[in-house]
Protein backbone atom coordinates (compact mmCIF):
# COMPACT_ATOMS: atom_id res chain seq x y z
CA UNK A 1 0.00 0.00 0.00
CA UNK A 2 1.56 3.27 -1.12
CA UNK A 3 2.55 5.88 1.86
CA UNK A 4 -0.15 8.63 2.28
CA UNK A 5 1.12 12.11 0.90
CA UNK A 6 -0.15 14.14 3.68
CA UNK A 7 -0.57 12.67 7.51
CA UNK A 8 -3.80 12.44 8.74
CA UNK A 9 -4.94 14.45 11.61
CA UNK A 10 -8.03 15.30 13.45
CA UNK A 11 -9.92 18.08 12.32
CA UNK A 12 -9.61 21.37 14.84
CA UNK A 13 -10.66 24.84 14.90
CA UNK A 14 -8.13 26.17 17.37
CA UNK A 15 -5.75 28.39 15.83
CA UNK A 16 -2.84 27.69 17.51
CA UNK A 17 -2.95 24.06 16.27
CA UNK A 18 -3.64 25.37 12.92
CA UNK A 19 -1.09 27.66 11.95
CA UNK A 20 2.03 25.70 12.33
CA UNK A 21 0.89 23.73 8.89
CA UNK A 22 0.29 26.81 6.57
CA UNK A 23 2.82 27.92 4.59
CA UNK A 24 1.32 30.18 2.24
CA UNK A 25 0.57 33.72 2.56
CA UNK A 26 -3.22 33.36 0.62
CA UNK A 27 -3.86 30.28 2.59
CA UNK A 28 -2.64 31.97 5.94
CA UNK A 29 -4.90 35.18 5.01
CA UNK A 30 -7.67 32.80 4.25
CA UNK A 31 -8.11 30.68 7.58
CA UNK A 32 -8.08 34.08 9.41
CA UNK A 33 -11.34 35.69 7.50
CA UNK A 34 -12.88 32.62 7.09
CA UNK A 35 -14.58 32.15 10.55
CA UNK A 36 -15.66 35.69 10.07
CA UNK A 37 -16.78 35.17 6.84
CA UNK A 38 -19.06 32.07 7.54
CA UNK A 39 -20.31 34.16 10.73
CA UNK A 40 -19.13 32.05 13.35
CA UNK A 41 -17.04 34.57 15.35
CA UNK A 42 -16.89 38.34 14.83
CA UNK A 43 -13.45 40.37 13.96
CA UNK A 44 -12.80 41.27 17.40
CA UNK A 45 -12.75 37.90 18.26
CA UNK A 46 -10.69 36.46 15.67
CA UNK A 47 -8.43 39.59 16.10
CA UNK A 48 -7.75 38.82 19.64
CA UNK A 49 -7.23 34.71 18.88
CA UNK A 50 -4.99 35.10 15.91
CA UNK A 51 -3.32 38.82 16.37
CA UNK A 52 -4.04 40.37 13.59
CA UNK A 53 -5.70 43.74 13.82
CA UNK A 54 -8.98 43.98 13.92
CA UNK A 55 -9.00 46.43 11.65
CA UNK A 56 -6.70 44.40 8.93
CA UNK A 57 -9.02 41.32 9.09
CA UNK A 58 -11.87 43.86 8.24
CA UNK A 59 -10.00 45.15 5.28
CA UNK A 60 -8.85 41.84 4.18
CA UNK A 61 -12.90 40.37 4.62
CA UNK A 62 -13.95 43.45 3.02
CA UNK A 63 -11.75 42.81 -0.32
CA UNK A 64 -13.01 38.49 -0.54
CA UNK A 65 -16.70 39.87 -0.45
CA UNK A 66 -15.77 42.28 -3.81
CA UNK A 67 -13.35 40.26 -5.75
CA UNK A 68 -13.30 36.59 -3.98
CA UNK A 69 -10.08 34.32 -3.84
CA UNK A 70 -8.13 36.89 -6.37
CA UNK A 71 -7.88 39.32 -3.63
CA UNK A 72 -6.05 37.12 -1.61
CA UNK A 73 -3.55 36.56 -4.09
CA UNK A 74 -0.59 38.88 -4.21
CA UNK A 75 -0.55 41.98 -7.03
CA UNK A 76 1.00 42.20 -10.51
CA UNK A 77 4.63 42.42 -10.13
CA UNK A 78 5.97 45.57 -11.39
CA UNK A 79 8.33 44.74 -14.86
CA UNK A 80 11.64 44.36 -14.20
CA UNK A 81 14.06 47.41 -14.54
CA UNK A 82 16.79 46.37 -17.08
CA UNK A 83 20.45 46.77 -15.85
CA UNK A 84 22.37 49.68 -17.59
CA UNK A 85 25.83 49.03 -18.77
CA UNK A 86 27.73 51.80 -16.86
CA UNK A 87 30.01 52.28 -19.64
CA UNK A 88 27.02 53.91 -22.24
CA UNK A 89 26.27 57.23 -21.51
CA UNK A 90 22.56 58.04 -20.25
CA UNK A 91 20.20 60.02 -22.68
CA UNK A 92 20.69 63.33 -21.01
CA UNK A 93 24.03 63.23 -22.28
CA UNK A 94 23.80 61.83 -25.24
CA UNK A 95 21.18 64.35 -26.07
CA UNK A 96 22.95 67.57 -25.02
CA UNK A 97 26.27 66.13 -27.22
CA UNK A 98 24.00 66.03 -30.08
CA UNK A 99 22.35 70.23 -28.99
CA UNK A 100 25.81 71.46 -28.45
CA UNK A 101 27.47 70.41 -32.09
CA UNK A 102 23.92 71.77 -33.36
CA UNK A 103 24.63 75.20 -31.52
CA UNK A 104 28.18 75.42 -33.07
CA UNK A 105 29.02 72.88 -35.17
CA UNK A 106 32.92 74.15 -35.26
CA UNK A 107 32.97 72.24 -32.07
CA UNK A 108 35.79 69.28 -31.84
CA UNK A 109 34.99 65.93 -30.01
CA UNK A 110 37.81 66.54 -27.35
CA UNK A 111 35.81 70.18 -26.63
CA UNK A 112 32.54 68.68 -26.27
CA UNK A 113 33.52 66.09 -23.99
CA UNK A 114 35.08 68.88 -21.42
CA UNK A 115 31.50 70.56 -21.34
CA UNK A 116 30.22 67.06 -20.66
CA UNK A 117 32.92 66.51 -17.56
CA UNK A 118 31.90 70.24 -16.04
CA UNK A 119 28.12 69.72 -16.57
CA UNK A 120 27.70 65.98 -15.66
CA UNK A 121 30.78 64.74 -14.57
CA UNK A 122 31.23 62.43 -17.03
CA UNK A 123 33.78 62.44 -19.71
CA UNK A 124 33.06 60.28 -22.64
CA UNK A 125 35.93 59.69 -25.36
CA UNK A 126 36.01 61.49 -28.67
CA UNK A 127 35.59 58.01 -30.36
CA UNK A 128 31.85 57.94 -28.88
CA UNK A 129 31.44 61.37 -29.60
CA UNK A 130 31.47 60.96 -32.78
CA UNK A 131 29.15 57.82 -32.97
CA UNK A 132 26.29 59.79 -30.30
CA UNK A 133 27.19 62.38 -32.87
CA UNK A 134 26.47 59.85 -36.32
CA UNK A 135 23.67 57.82 -34.81
CA UNK A 136 21.94 59.47 -31.73
CA UNK A 137 18.62 61.35 -31.16
CA UNK A 138 17.56 64.20 -33.31
CA UNK A 139 18.61 67.57 -31.80
CA UNK A 140 15.75 69.06 -29.48
CA UNK A 141 15.98 72.52 -30.98
CA UNK A 142 17.60 74.28 -33.81
CA UNK A 143 17.58 78.17 -32.83
CA UNK A 144 20.68 79.72 -30.82
CA UNK A 145 20.74 79.07 -26.70
CA UNK A 146 22.14 83.15 -26.41
CA UNK A 147 22.46 85.98 -29.04
CA UNK A 148 25.67 87.38 -31.01
CA UNK A 149 28.05 89.67 -28.97
CA UNK A 150 27.14 92.36 -31.12
CA UNK A 151 23.19 91.86 -30.68
CA UNK A 152 23.35 91.98 -27.03
CA UNK A 153 22.88 96.01 -26.35
CA UNK A 154 24.53 95.98 -22.46
CA UNK A 155 28.17 95.82 -22.04
CA UNK A 156 27.68 94.03 -18.27
CA UNK A 157 25.65 90.89 -20.42
CA UNK A 158 27.93 90.67 -22.76
CA UNK A 159 30.79 89.85 -20.23
CA UNK A 160 28.39 88.02 -18.44
CA UNK A 161 27.21 85.57 -21.03
CA UNK A 162 31.41 85.02 -22.12
CA UNK A 163 31.70 84.35 -18.07
CA UNK A 164 28.80 81.82 -18.16
CA UNK A 165 30.05 79.96 -21.61
CA UNK A 166 33.45 79.47 -19.71
CA UNK A 167 31.82 78.58 -16.44
CA UNK A 168 30.14 75.86 -18.56
CA UNK A 169 33.47 74.37 -20.14
CA UNK A 170 33.81 76.76 -23.47
CA UNK A 171 37.00 77.70 -24.39
CA UNK A 172 38.38 81.21 -25.99
CA UNK A 173 38.32 80.09 -29.50
CA UNK A 174 34.94 77.98 -29.50
CA UNK A 175 33.01 81.33 -27.54
CA UNK A 176 34.47 83.45 -29.94
CA UNK A 177 33.63 81.23 -32.60
CA UNK A 178 29.90 80.99 -31.23
CA UNK A 179 29.37 84.53 -30.19
CA UNK A 180 31.08 86.52 -33.61
CA UNK A 181 33.53 88.13 -31.69
CA UNK A 182 37.47 88.52 -31.66
CA UNK A 183 39.22 85.84 -29.49
CA UNK A 184 41.55 89.27 -28.05
CA UNK A 185 38.39 90.55 -26.57
CA UNK A 186 37.27 87.22 -25.30
CA UNK A 187 40.72 86.75 -23.59
CA UNK A 188 40.76 90.47 -22.41
CA UNK A 189 37.17 89.61 -20.41
CA UNK A 190 38.37 86.74 -18.63
CA UNK A 191 41.48 88.22 -17.63
CA UNK A 192 39.35 90.71 -16.06
CA UNK A 193 36.84 88.92 -14.42
CA UNK A 194 39.85 86.80 -12.93
CA UNK A 195 41.52 90.07 -11.87
CA UNK A 196 38.38 91.76 -10.61
CA UNK A 197 35.94 89.15 -10.26
CA UNK A 198 32.16 90.37 -10.30
CA UNK A 199 33.55 94.10 -10.50
CA UNK A 200 35.20 93.28 -13.58
CA UNK A 201 31.60 93.16 -15.86
CA UNK A 202 30.38 96.61 -14.57
CA UNK A 203 31.35 99.34 -17.86
CA UNK A 204 34.60 101.13 -17.20
CA UNK A 205 35.43 104.51 -18.70
CA UNK A 206 38.55 104.61 -20.63
CA UNK A 207 39.17 108.26 -19.96
CA UNK A 208 42.88 109.62 -19.82
CA UNK A 209 43.41 109.65 -15.89
CA UNK A 210 47.10 110.16 -15.63
CA UNK A 211 48.27 113.75 -15.38
CA UNK A 212 48.61 115.18 -18.56
CA UNK A 213 52.36 117.24 -18.94
CA UNK A 214 50.51 119.41 -21.36
CA UNK A 215 48.79 122.06 -19.34
CA UNK A 216 46.94 125.59 -19.92
CA UNK A 217 49.97 127.33 -19.27
CA UNK A 218 52.42 125.04 -21.86
CA UNK A 219 49.46 125.86 -24.33
CA UNK A 220 49.68 129.29 -23.88
CA UNK A 221 53.30 129.17 -24.63
CA UNK A 222 53.26 127.20 -27.53
CA UNK A 223 50.80 129.63 -28.97
CA UNK A 224 53.47 132.94 -28.73
CA UNK A 225 55.64 130.55 -30.18
CA UNK A 226 53.61 129.81 -33.04
CA UNK A 227 53.23 133.03 -33.70
CA UNK A 228 57.05 133.47 -35.51
CA UNK A 229 56.47 131.65 -38.59
CA UNK A 230 59.93 130.73 -38.52
CA UNK A 231 59.91 128.61 -36.01
CA UNK A 232 59.27 124.81 -36.34
CA UNK A 233 58.21 121.84 -33.68
CA UNK A 234 62.01 121.38 -32.69
CA UNK A 235 62.76 124.56 -32.11
CA UNK A 236 60.15 125.14 -30.12
CA UNK A 237 60.77 122.17 -28.01
CA UNK A 238 64.11 123.41 -27.72
CA UNK A 239 62.57 127.01 -26.44
CA UNK A 240 60.06 125.32 -23.73
CA UNK A 241 63.22 123.54 -22.56
CA UNK A 242 65.20 126.49 -21.40
CA UNK A 243 61.69 127.16 -19.34
CA UNK A 244 61.84 123.97 -17.71
CA UNK A 245 58.61 122.65 -20.08
CA UNK A 246 60.10 119.03 -21.55
CA UNK A 247 57.58 117.87 -24.48
CA UNK A 248 58.73 115.89 -27.21
CA UNK A 249 59.17 117.17 -30.96
CA UNK A 250 55.97 115.41 -31.83
CA UNK A 251 53.75 117.11 -28.96
CA UNK A 252 54.70 120.29 -29.90
CA UNK A 253 54.17 119.61 -34.10
CA UNK A 254 50.90 118.41 -32.91
CA UNK A 255 50.22 121.73 -30.85
CA UNK A 256 51.63 123.97 -33.48
CA UNK A 257 49.36 122.37 -35.71
CA UNK A 258 46.31 123.39 -33.54
CA UNK A 259 46.86 126.62 -33.03
CA UNK A 260 48.11 127.94 -36.82
CA UNK A 261 44.58 126.20 -38.05
CA UNK A 262 43.03 127.91 -35.11
CA UNK A 263 44.17 131.44 -35.16
CA UNK A 264 44.62 131.26 -39.10
CA UNK A 265 48.61 131.64 -39.23
CA UNK A 266 50.00 131.27 -42.15
CA UNK A 267 53.46 129.61 -42.76
CA UNK A 268 56.20 131.17 -45.44
CA UNK A 269 56.59 129.30 -47.80
CA UNK A 270 60.12 128.99 -50.14
CA UNK A 271 59.52 128.83 -53.65
CA UNK A 272 60.61 126.06 -54.98
CA UNK A 273 62.86 127.09 -58.42
CA UNK A 274 61.42 125.77 -61.36
CA UNK A 275 62.98 122.91 -62.71
CA UNK A 276 64.47 122.54 -66.54
CA UNK A 277 62.83 120.61 -68.71
CA UNK A 278 64.74 117.39 -69.14
CA UNK A 279 65.65 116.39 -73.32
CA UNK A 280 64.74 120.27 -74.00
CA UNK A 281 65.67 121.36 -77.43
CA UNK A 282 67.11 124.40 -78.88
CA UNK A 283 66.03 124.07 -82.84
CA UNK A 284 63.74 121.64 -84.48
CA UNK A 285 64.42 117.85 -85.09
CA UNK A 286 67.23 117.74 -82.21
CA UNK A 287 65.53 115.84 -80.28
CA UNK A 288 63.20 113.49 -80.74
CA UNK A 289 61.12 111.38 -78.03
CA UNK A 290 59.14 108.05 -78.96
CA UNK A 291 56.57 106.17 -76.26
CA UNK A 292 53.84 103.43 -76.29
CA UNK A 293 50.62 104.05 -75.00
CA UNK A 294 48.51 100.94 -73.80
CA UNK A 295 45.36 101.19 -75.44
CA UNK A 296 42.52 98.85 -73.42
CA UNK A 297 39.49 100.83 -73.84
CA UNK A 298 38.52 99.06 -77.18
CA UNK A 299 35.63 97.20 -78.43
CA UNK A 300 38.13 95.05 -80.97
CA UNK A 301 36.84 91.04 -80.34
CA UNK A 302 39.39 88.89 -79.41
CA UNK A 303 42.05 91.37 -78.60
CA UNK A 304 42.94 91.79 -75.65
CA UNK A 305 45.70 94.67 -75.62
CA UNK A 306 46.49 97.84 -78.43
CA UNK A 307 49.43 99.91 -78.76
CA UNK A 308 50.17 103.23 -79.79
CA UNK A 309 53.41 103.88 -81.13
CA UNK A 310 54.23 107.69 -81.50
CA UNK A 311 57.42 109.69 -81.88
CA UNK A 312 57.33 113.66 -80.38
CA UNK A 313 58.93 116.11 -81.74
CA UNK A 314 60.34 118.30 -78.38
CA UNK A 315 61.19 121.95 -79.87
CA UNK A 316 57.57 121.86 -81.40
CA UNK A 317 56.28 119.34 -79.69
CA UNK A 318 54.01 117.88 -82.37
CA UNK A 319 53.84 114.44 -83.19
CA UNK A 320 55.71 113.20 -86.27
CA UNK A 321 54.64 109.66 -86.83
CA UNK A 322 52.18 107.61 -84.91
CA UNK A 323 50.47 104.17 -85.68
CA UNK A 324 48.36 101.74 -83.71
CA UNK A 325 49.71 97.70 -83.59
CA UNK A 326 48.36 94.59 -81.62
CA UNK A 327 52.07 93.72 -80.68
CA UNK A 328 54.88 96.03 -78.85
CA UNK A 329 57.74 95.14 -81.13
CA UNK A 330 60.78 96.22 -82.66
CA UNK A 331 59.34 95.53 -85.94
CA UNK A 332 56.27 98.21 -85.20
CA UNK A 333 58.68 100.78 -83.32
CA UNK A 334 61.27 100.24 -86.75
CA UNK A 335 58.25 101.00 -88.73
CA UNK A 336 56.71 104.00 -87.00
CA UNK A 337 60.47 105.60 -87.40
CA UNK A 338 60.56 104.99 -90.62
CA UNK A 339 57.87 106.55 -91.46
CA UNK A 340 59.01 110.07 -89.22
CA UNK A 341 62.77 109.86 -90.87
CA UNK A 342 61.19 109.67 -94.48
CA UNK A 343 59.03 112.89 -94.22
CA UNK A 344 61.65 115.04 -91.39
CA UNK A 345 64.89 113.66 -92.12
CA UNK A 346 66.59 112.31 -88.84
CA UNK A 347 67.25 113.74 -85.54
CA UNK A 348 70.50 114.51 -83.51
CA UNK A 349 68.88 112.35 -80.63
CA UNK A 350 66.25 109.92 -79.86
CA UNK A 351 64.82 109.65 -76.36
CA UNK A 352 62.79 106.74 -74.88
CA UNK A 353 61.55 105.67 -71.89
CA UNK A 354 64.23 102.31 -71.91
CA UNK A 355 61.30 99.69 -72.84
CA UNK A 356 61.88 96.16 -73.72
CA UNK A 357 61.67 96.69 -77.47
CA UNK A 358 63.91 99.22 -77.12
CA UNK A 359 66.50 97.45 -75.20
CA UNK A 360 65.86 94.26 -77.79
CA UNK A 361 68.35 91.84 -78.52
CA UNK A 362 68.51 92.89 -82.26
CA UNK A 363 67.82 96.79 -81.00
CA UNK A 364 71.61 96.50 -79.06
CA UNK A 365 72.99 94.71 -81.63
CA UNK A 366 73.25 97.28 -83.85
CA UNK A 367 73.43 100.23 -81.33
CA UNK A 368 75.69 103.01 -81.33
CA UNK A 369 77.16 102.26 -78.16
CA UNK A 370 78.67 99.82 -80.00
CA UNK A 371 79.85 101.25 -82.87
CA UNK A 372 83.59 101.55 -83.87
CA UNK A 373 84.11 105.04 -85.52
CA UNK A 374 82.84 106.95 -82.47
CA UNK A 375 78.89 107.96 -83.95
CA UNK A 376 76.88 107.97 -81.09
CA UNK A 377 73.56 110.04 -82.72
CA UNK A 378 71.10 109.70 -85.98
CA UNK A 379 72.62 113.03 -86.85
CA UNK A 380 75.88 111.99 -86.65
CA UNK A 381 75.65 108.31 -88.41
CA UNK A 382 73.67 110.34 -91.41
CA UNK A 383 74.71 113.60 -90.78
CA UNK A 384 74.91 113.82 -94.63
CA UNK A 385 70.97 114.23 -94.86
CA UNK A 386 70.30 116.16 -91.99
CA UNK A 387 68.49 119.23 -92.54
CA UNK A 388 67.60 118.09 -96.18
CA UNK A 389 64.88 115.57 -97.57
CA UNK A 390 66.22 112.22 -98.38
CA UNK A 391 65.21 110.60 -102.05
CA UNK A 392 61.96 108.29 -101.09
CA UNK A 393 63.66 105.40 -103.74
CA UNK A 394 66.81 105.24 -101.45
CA UNK A 395 64.75 105.37 -97.97
CA UNK A 396 62.02 102.87 -98.84
CA UNK A 397 64.92 100.75 -100.42
CA UNK A 398 66.76 101.03 -97.08
CA UNK A 399 63.73 100.11 -95.24
CA UNK A 400 62.43 97.32 -97.66
CA UNK A 401 62.80 94.64 -95.04
CA UNK A 402 59.86 96.42 -92.83
CA UNK A 403 57.69 98.17 -94.78
CA UNK A 404 56.92 95.17 -97.22
CA UNK A 405 57.79 91.97 -94.78
CA UNK A 406 57.20 93.16 -91.69
CA UNK A 407 59.83 90.81 -90.44
CA UNK A 408 63.84 91.32 -90.05
CA UNK A 409 66.22 89.37 -92.15
CA UNK A 410 67.96 86.69 -90.92
CA UNK A 411 71.20 87.46 -91.91
CA UNK A 412 70.97 90.78 -89.63
CA UNK A 413 70.56 94.39 -90.90
CA UNK A 414 73.43 96.33 -92.61
CA UNK A 415 75.25 99.45 -90.81
CA UNK A 416 74.00 102.87 -90.98
CA UNK A 417 77.58 103.77 -91.91
CA UNK A 418 77.61 101.14 -95.27
CA UNK A 419 74.28 102.43 -96.14
CA UNK A 420 74.74 105.86 -96.03
CA UNK A 421 78.26 105.40 -97.73
CA UNK A 422 76.85 103.52 -100.64
CA UNK A 423 73.68 106.12 -100.71
CA UNK A 424 76.13 109.00 -101.31
CA UNK A 425 77.98 107.09 -104.07
CA UNK A 426 75.23 105.04 -105.74
CA UNK A 427 72.31 107.25 -104.98
CA UNK A 428 70.70 105.65 -107.92
CA UNK A 429 71.46 102.33 -107.75
CA UNK A 430 69.52 99.21 -105.91
CA UNK A 431 71.63 96.73 -105.25
CA UNK A 432 72.00 96.66 -101.32
CA UNK A 433 71.23 93.10 -101.13
CA UNK A 434 72.11 91.52 -98.16
CA UNK A 435 72.56 95.20 -96.38
CA UNK A 436 69.49 96.21 -94.62
CA UNK A 437 69.38 99.01 -91.71
CA UNK A 438 70.97 97.06 -87.92
CA UNK A 439 68.54 99.37 -86.04
CA UNK A 440 68.52 102.81 -85.09
CA UNK A 441 70.22 104.62 -82.12
CA UNK A 442 69.79 103.36 -78.25
CA UNK A 443 66.86 105.46 -76.70
CA UNK A 444 68.28 108.04 -74.56
CA UNK A 445 71.75 108.92 -76.73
Amino acid sequence: MPKRRYEQREPTHDWQQIRPFLKDSAQITYEVIRPCILGWETPKERAAETGMPMSSIYYKANLFDQAGMASLLPPAPPPEIPKQDKRSLPPHIRQEIVDLHTQYPAFRPHEIATICFVKFNRKPAPATIKLILASGPKPSTTERRHPRYAEIESGKERRRLVIRLHVDGWNAKSIAGYLDVSRKTVHEILQRFAEEQFAGLEDKSHAHKKLRKVNIQTIQEIKKLSENPLLGAYRVSAALEQMGIKLSRATCGRYLSINRGLYHLQMPRRPRPKAAMPFKAERRHQIWSVDIRYLDMHSLQGIEMVYCISILENFSRSILASAISVRQDTEAFFAVFYAAVRRYGVPEMLVSDNGSIFLSHDTRRVAHEERQDGCHSPAEVLGWIKGMQPEEAVVHEAFSAICETRRLDKAGYAKFRNWSHDARTRPGRGDHAGQYLPGFPHPGV
